[in-house]
């Protein structure tokens, strides 16, 4: 049986660089790229066919009418500018996420940052890369390669620095690196620039290699990115490494039945499928060469307990797998022996025809059956990735299984993990049966490899996204930007409202345009409130809120519905020497004058007016710079006597 891997084959920026110079070809121009375009021996045998030379310098270059094409890896700044310098016709086809770390590093340098840098120095990408550095610069290989370059004091773990990593660096390694790093630097910036393509396709060769008996590994003996891959491919089971199909004819894949095949960013496809057609025409001259005689043999095939076999699923059923090994023997996978995920069903998890690796638990010669367990396989397998993670930081996905004194189990692949109830969850208080059956989301805090156990941390996974989410938040927020936040908590001089992991503070003073005693007199926490960012101070992480708006301000309200000349009911709510005090709308008062209280002479505003009183008042000024109105109970009065006057004449005549 042979699996190819989806994503094996040309990347975005291997193909987007191979399509410039086949279609430069097309157009009969002259050609040279600087290093070979891909590191793929047909591909560039083919290019030279076609008369497109390789020069490793400008300098090599005879002809100014030919063309230089920058490959994917890039190359350094210095090179770019001479070829600039000297006039000569350039077509850059570096890869978009090479271009992206000179950005970076670039930048970096400019502002005096120390640069970090993951990868082979001798690879031309990480020479490009370093041809962008302008200032101090490192590079290293793996993770115990930087502890060496920390430790020797080489680098300043007090000056600000960023580290990068080369597009198809070991993601892995990548892990174990940052993770190292970030114990020792505290003024690091991380730009996880790991392609994605190289991401997923060494994932999926994982994948896959746990699957099968062998890998095949197609791509150039010089290619970094494929040599990761074999290795990759390696840890979990024999990895072949090839340029070419021919190459298979040499290999000895005698004792495996099952193969996968990846290949590298610089294969191309037609490479990959003579691979796979050669492979299979092997597998079938193999199987023709298998007497009748072998093949009665291998059903009547012993098998013990421990052993580690390869079955296919011939049935499922509710609580179990029925499979086949091989042997005379009937094969059954007991639901928990399929998996440690109680929600899960047998269906969920494998369907007929699919291949399992296995490990026998029970043979039963009489009865002609076995029971076989796919969970223990799985475990074996992970178990090293899990306590391997103390170490890299990796995150584990899995489900709750058991709520135990102290805490809870969680499983991830087969692995148990106990997480204290102190790491579980955010408060002391919240109850660990509602983790019960959910999927969770955890760090390795402690790893015993002898006795294979492993103490993880769910509340530690979400402190860092909370600090992630906090440091986006504030590398993005500005004066002005408005937030629906959760008041979080009351104090006597405002309210705390939570922004989505951040927090920031209402002023008392912002809650209302009205003069309140205390912010439970317009908030209560759980409210929901639209505030506005007024002000910010990033260096200790503060904010002030806004929440007041401006078409509730009174005194726009009094602008635009109450002008001058404008007879309102007004409600007295303080007496002085001087004249009353009367309420206009909430939140504004104005000043009636002791002379115009009444028509006649007032010796005492109490001999008028007393507080509670409702009057109707003309507001006769507004003084909106100082926040004044004053009022008139006699314009009023004056008003209504002259209305009244015509009346009583006509009443006379």
């Amino acid at each position: 049986m042979i699996t190819v891997a989806k994503n094996a084959g040309f990347c975005f920026g291997v193909k987007r660089a191979v399509d410039m110079v086949f279609d430069l070809t097309h157009r009969g121009e002259k050609i040279a790229t600087l290093g070979e375009i891909i590191h793929n021996p047909q591909i560039n045998a083919e290019l030279s066919a076609k008369g497109v030379q390789i020069i490793n310098t400008p300098d090599e270059l005879q002809d100014n009418d030919t063309t230089v094409v920058i490959r994917s890896h890039g190359v350094a700044k210095a090179v770019m500018d001479d070829i600039e310098a000297k006039g000569l016709r350039c077509i850059d086809a570096t890869c978009p996420f090479v271009k992206k770390i000179h950005h970076i590093v670039s930048a970096a340098s400019a502002e005096g940052k120390t640069v970090l840098i993951a990868g082979d120095c001798n690879h031309p990408e990480v020479q490009g890369i370093i041809g962008y550095c302008s200032g101090e610069y490192f590079s290293f290989k793996t993770a115990p390669e930087l502890e060496e370059l920390l430790s020797s004091g080489q680098v300043n773990l007090l000056k600000k620095a960023i580290i990068v990593a080369q597009t198809t660096f070991n993601m892995t390694e990548w892990k174990k690196c940052t993770c190292s790093i970030k114990k020792l630097c505290t003024n690091l910036e991380i730009f996880d620039t790991i392609c994605s393509a190289t991401d997923i396709r060494q994932k999926e060769a994982a994948e896959l290699a746990q699957q099968v008996d062998a890998m095949i590994v197609v791509g150039g003996k010089h290619s970094s990115n494929t040599a990761k891959l074999r290795d990759i491919c390696d840890e979990f089971c024999p990895s072949f490494l090839i340029e070419s199909a021919e190459e298979l004819k040499d290999l000895d894949l005698s004792g495996h039945k099952n193969f996968g095949v990846t290949a590298g960013a610089s294969t191309p496809a037609l490479i990959i499928k003579e691979v796979q057609t050669t492979m299979a025409e092997i597998l079938e001259n193999n199987t023709e060469e298998v007497s009748f005689e072998e093949l009665l043999n291998q059903t009547f095939k012993s098998t013990y307990t421990g052993e580690k076999v390869i079955g296919t699923v011939t049935g499922i059923a509710p609580t179990e797998v029925s499979v086949e090994i091989g042997t005379k023997h009937t094969g059954y996978i007991p639901l928990h022996e399929l998996t440690d995920d109680p929600s899960l069903k047998p269906e969920d998890i494998v369907q007929v025809g699919q291949t399992l690796n296995l490990k026998v638990l029970r043979v039963n010669d009489v009865e002609g059956t076995m029971v076989l367990s796919k969970r223990q396989i799985d475990s074996e397998a992970n178990l090293d990735r899990v306590l391997n993670a103390a170490e890299t930081g990796e995150i584990f996905e899995g489900t709750v299984i058991d709520v135990v004194k102290g805490g809870v189990i969680a499983v991830y692949n087969g692995v148990r993990v106990f997480i204290p109830a102190s790491q579980a969850t955010m408060n002391k208080t919240d109850n660990l049966e509602e983790l019960l059956k959910q999927k969770v989301r955890f760090k390795i805090l402690e790893a015993n490899a002898q006795r294979k156990r492993a103490v993880g941390s769910i509340r530690s996974v979400i402190l860092d996204e909370r600090r992630a989410a906090a440091a986006k938040f504030w590398e993005d927020l500005k004066v002005g930007d408005v937030f629906n936040g959760t008041v979080k908590s009351l104090t006597s001089y405002g309210a705390f409202v939570d922004l989505g992991g951040v927090d920031g503070m209402v002023h008392i003073s912002e809650l209302s345009w009205q003069r309140i005693k205390h912010p439970s007199d317009v908030v209560k926490v759980g409210d929901v409130l639209e505030v506005y960012v007024k002000d910010l101070d990033t260096e200790n992480k503060k904010i002030s809120l806004g929440y007041k708006k401006t078409a509730d301000n009174p005194w726009e309200i009094l602008r635009e519905q109450y002008p001058v000349d404008t007879v309102a009911k007004v409600k007295i709510v303080s007496i002085t020497t001087f004249g009353a005090f009367a309420q206009i709308i909430p939140g504004i008062d104005g000043l009636i004058h002791i002379s115009q209280l009444s028509t006649e002479r007032v010796a005492k505003p109490a001999d008028v007016v007393a507080v509670g009183d409702e009057v109707d008042a003309k507001i006769i000024e507004i003084d909106f710079e100082k926040k004044r109105v004053s009022l008139s109970i006699k314009a009023v009065l004056a008003d209504a006597a002259e209305e009244a006057a015509p009346a009583e004449e006509a009443v006379e005549e």
